[in-house]
């Protein structure tokens, strides 16, 4: 994508911030069986393309020209194709919205219900996020966001679900996960976060997050799974921060 963005070649990539772009792509991704979308080229030509993911993460993408159907009806797919990809992207940070997100988790849960994939589930939430606005104003807090969905984003499997609930408080679902890899994989983000320096105009700045970690319970509903997390950030938020504590 980086490729046929910078020479014009291939699929037609109109936006003013590429990375922005990828991570709105990547969060939606094979996060469905089955999807349908349309799209241009860079040489005229237009497809409507079909994803069908199966269990394990495989996908078959078939691609057809319908170059010569009618400009106005593909016009009038391409802005619905935009609306429903506005509807599940964060505007801020280019992840999962909040429903979009949910929709995730309850597709999990079914998942852990009928075949017993396990799942892990995580609530992030970033540390004294009020003072960094206070202190260095309301862009910068939204420099750490983003900084932040970018530095998860990157660390994650094409299966794993990311979104941002609200404010400063963001999911992850890790499907196939055991406890103890789960406690890798957010010890790892911790590190990350604490070694990261987001803000160019002020170098000493860093910033940390607090997480809560539980795996789904195929019992428990959805808001039930996720109180448990909940939980658990509250605990570490409450112990000093910069921790995770587990459900």
């Amino acid at each position: 994508m980086r490729h046929c963005h910078a020479t014009n070649q291939g699929v037609a990539i109109r936006t003013p911030n590429l990375e922005a772009w990828l991570t709105s792509t990547r969060s939606r991704r094979g996060k469905q069986p089955f999807r349908s979308f349309e799209g241009d080229m860079c040489d005229g030509r237009w497809f409507n393309v079909t994803e069908t993911t199966d269990e394990q993460g495989w996908m078959l993408c078939i691609a057809f020209d319908i170059t010569t159907l009618r400009v106005g009806a593909r016009s009038l797919r391409q802005a619905r194709d935009g609306a429903l990809r506005a509807a599940q992207v964060d505007a801020l940070t280019g992840i999962s919205n909040r429903p979009h997100v949910l929709q995730q988790l309850d597709m999990r849960l079914q998942e852990l219900r009928e075949r017993q994939q396990p799942c892990g589930l995580v609530m992030l939430d970033l540390d004294k996020f009020k003072s960094i606005n206070d202190t260095y104003g309301h862009s910068a807090g939204d420099m750490v966001l983003v900084h932040f969905a970018r530095l998860v984003e990157a660390t994650l499997r094409r299966g794993d679900g990311f979104g941002r609930i609200g404010g400063e408080e963001f999911m992850l679902l890790l499907p196939n996960i055991t406890p103890h890899a789960l406690t890798h994989a957010v010890s790892r983000v911790l590190e990350l976060l604490r070694a990261a320096r987001p803000l160019i105009h002020v170098p000493h700045f860093s910033y940390t997050c607090s997480a809560g970690l539980a795996m789904l319970d195929s019992s428990a509903e959805v808001a039930d799974n996720m109180r448990r997390a909940d939980d658990a950030l509250y605990r570490a938020k409450a112990v000093g921060r910069n921790r995770l504590e587990w459900a």
